[in-house]
Order: structure tokens, then sequence, then C-alpha cells
């Protein structure tokens, strides 16, 4: 893949991801300009957003993490609550999918993403490793209360980017970083 189409493909990407968080109906928006040139099928679209939500929530969970070390899961589930809330399209577009399935492939690629998704939670809130098969049950227990917790921010995804992109959004992550480090090397 080459540069350019890697950046169409990133522009086409976060024009789907808009039209997913401004309608919120959980269904693919293929009707977005160029969408079938660069993802050629529902299924490859669907796989896309779905990297887009693992990716995010790990990294949240990550931070989250840092914020509250000794409570693994209020962490885990506030990863998960505030994930849903910067990306509610494509959450709706899983759960949307996971349900109703377009086939027998996209059926077994969704239960093989929930059963990873359900694992990731597990680990993360230490309540087993990759390899427990208990684990995904553990996950899946997580995923439910975040959701009987969750309540969603209206139109939340709109803020997700301060002014000025992704650097400007990075340097902040950084700084707020560096002054809770700051604080704590002068108590």
């Amino acid at each position: 893949m080459s540069w350019t189409n890697f950046q169409n493909r990133g522009e086409v990407l976060r024009a789907v991801i808009a039209t997913a968080d401004a309608r919120r109906d959980g269904v693919l928006p293929l009707d977005v300009d160029g969408v079938a040139e660069t993802f050629g099928d529902a299924m490859t679209l669907l796989g896309a957003l779905q990297l887009r939500w693992h990716t995010r929530l790990a990294g949240r969970i990550e931070q989250e993490l840092m914020h509250q070390p000794m409570n693994l899961e209020e962490a885990v589930i506030a990863a998960w609550h505030a994930t849903a809330d910067e990306l509610p399209g494509i959450l709706a577009i899983v759960d949307h999918y996971r349900a109703e399935p377009i086939d027998n492939e996209m059926a077994l690629a969704m239960l093989k993403s929930a059963h990873n998704e359900h694992l990731l939670l597990a680990v993360m809130a230490g309540k087993g490793s990759l390899e427990d098969e208990a684990a995904a049950r553990a996950g899946a227990q997580l995923e439910a209360k975040a959701r009987a917790t969750h309540v969603p921010t209206p139109h939340a995804s709109v803020a997700r980017i301060p002014q000025g992109g992704r650097h400007a959004a990075h340097t902040h992550h950084v700084r707020l970083m560096f002054d809770r480090l700051k604080a704590v090397l002068a108590a």
C-alpha cells in the first residue's frame, strides 16, 4: 500500500467514523464517498472499525491504569466508558453486527472479536490470563458491568481531539503526565 493510499484510507475511515457518530444507527455507512474503492466490502470496513475500537479501548485501559493502578476493575470499566463515549458510532455498529451479522463469515469474525475483547478486559483487570478460558467469561462480565453502568455523554466524539489536531492532543496528554510526575516527585 502506497503512502497516498494509506492517507486516503485514513481520510475515508475518519469520514466513516464521523458519519457513524452522527447517525448512531449501527449500520455500516457504506454510502460514504470512497468506501467502496478503499475498503471494497462490508466485512473489510467492519474489520477496520473493530480494529479502531480495540486499539482505542486498549489505549484507554493503559491510560486509566496509570491513573488508578490499585483498582484494576474500576480502571477497565472507566476505560470502556471513555471509549464508548469517544466512539459511539463504532460501538453501535459493532453491537449491531454482533447481534445481526450479514453472513456466517461475519458471525464468526464477530464472535472472535468479542472473545478477544473479553480476554483483554479480563487480563487488564487482573481476572485471568490469555490462556485461561475462564478469563473470557470474566471479561464478558466486565463488559456487561460497564454497559450497565455507562451513562453516555451526548456528542462526546465531537470533542475527542482538541483544536490543533492529534499533535495537540498528544502534547496535552504528555503535559498532563509530566505535571502528575512532578507532583509525585514533589511529595
